[in-house]
């Protein structure tokens, strides 16, 4: 496969990643045979996160006698504090069964989360340590507001910025994506298939491929998706005039429900975080439902108690009719969180 120069860093990384997501739901043994096969492809790069349940043991045992210097590793850490960061760093050494992550990434950094990152006691003093002794080799964040990580990328603090990214959710194309180029960072493309949104992966590959400075890091469960993605990445055929139009359509389809996750109708006065309640159907098409609820058990309580106050709905840039997607979600959780198939 195709390698590419993943800006400053000076990494040269495959075309496309290995996403850590999917692999939780199958056993050690299907997802082992899928890195190795990811390998064997030519894919040299893989991004999991601690949080993501078993996916850095499983990654771990696959990639057990291969020569480091052949792998990319990327990892993450929601923590906000520096103590509980060094623990989640060091837990991902362990599980990987490396002596050093690639690119760690201060995990899914918000406006409310910032600061505390940032501050004494923070996450990032916890990054800067590992940097300085070799724990890790690049400092990096993800985020899903574009605006907040344009706001970080400037502060030339970071060399990989990850960020969602698919011919849906195009808000990073526009100034994100040319600022990571001008600074020279990585870029890796989360959600290339829209957290499982997307079910055409040549439509989604070949859109992603017209940029030249990203890599998408999707996640597979099966080797056939594997092969599939690799072929169309591979295979280098632009977008037809037929494709641009499916895009069109799609976008006009999904128009009225898609949540960005910018961030822009937050604060909730309820407390309510609609983004993560309007995304519970992707959390259930990646995650388990043990591993979803982590992240939605809060939102979707909090959500059960919107007054229809309709705040978020003059801040919501997209029009979004919020207060209903509210309930059309917590009824989507409710009736199919206990009847997912692992």
């Amino acid at each position: 496969m195709e390698r590419v120069r993943f800006g400053k860093t000076e990494l040269e990384v495959s075309r496309v990643a290995l996403g850590g997501i999917p692999i939780m739901r199958i056993s050690q043994n299907e997802a082992v045979d899928i890195v190795q096969e990811a390998l064997r492809l030519g894919i040299n790069f893989i991004d999991t996160a601690n949080s993501y349940r078993d996916s850095e043991v499983k990654i771990g045992a696959a990639i057990k006698g291969v020569p480091r210097d052949k792998l990319v590793i990327a990892t993450k850490s929601t923590a906000k504090d520096k103590e509980t960061m060094t623990k989640h760093l060091d837990l991902s050494l362990k599980q990987l069964g490396v002596d050093h992550i690639d690119i760690y990434q201060l995990h899914n950094i918000t406006a409310g989360s910032r600061e505390q990152v940032f501050g004494p006691g923070g996450a990032y003093e916890a990054l800067l340590e590992a940097l300085q002794a070799g724990k890790v080799r690049f400092p990096a964040f993800s985020s899903h507001s574009t605006d907040l990580a344009i706001e970080i990328m400037n502060t030339g603090d970071f060399d990989v910025v990850q960020l969602p990214f698919n011919y849906i959710d195009t808000l990073a194309a526009d100034k994100a994506i040319p600022l990571a180029q001008e600074l020279d960072m990585g870029f890796i493309a989360m959600k290339p298939m829209g957290g499982g949104l997307l079910s055409d992966a040549g439509l989604s590959f070949r859109y992603l491929m017209q940029f030249d400075n990203i890599v998408p890091d999707p996640g597979v469960e099966n080797i056939k998706e594997l092969r599939e993605i690799v072929e169309i990445v591979e295979g280098k055929q632009p977008l037809s005039l037929e494709d641009t139009a499916e895009i069109e359509r799609l976008r006009a389809e999904l128009g009225a429900t898609w949540c960005h996750r910018c961030e822009y109708c937050q604060p909730c006065s309820q407390g309510i975080s609609i983004s993560t309640v309007l995304s519970v159907r992707s959390y259930l098409k990646r995650f388990t439902v043990e591993a979803a609820s982590v992240f939605t058990d809060d939102a979707i309580a909090a959500a059960r108690g919107c007054t229809e106050c309709c705040e978020c709905m003059s801040r919501c840039p997209y029009d979004l009719d919020i207060p209903t997607l509210l309930k059309e979600n917590v009824t989507y959780w409710d009736t199919h969180a206990h009847t997912q198939v692992p």
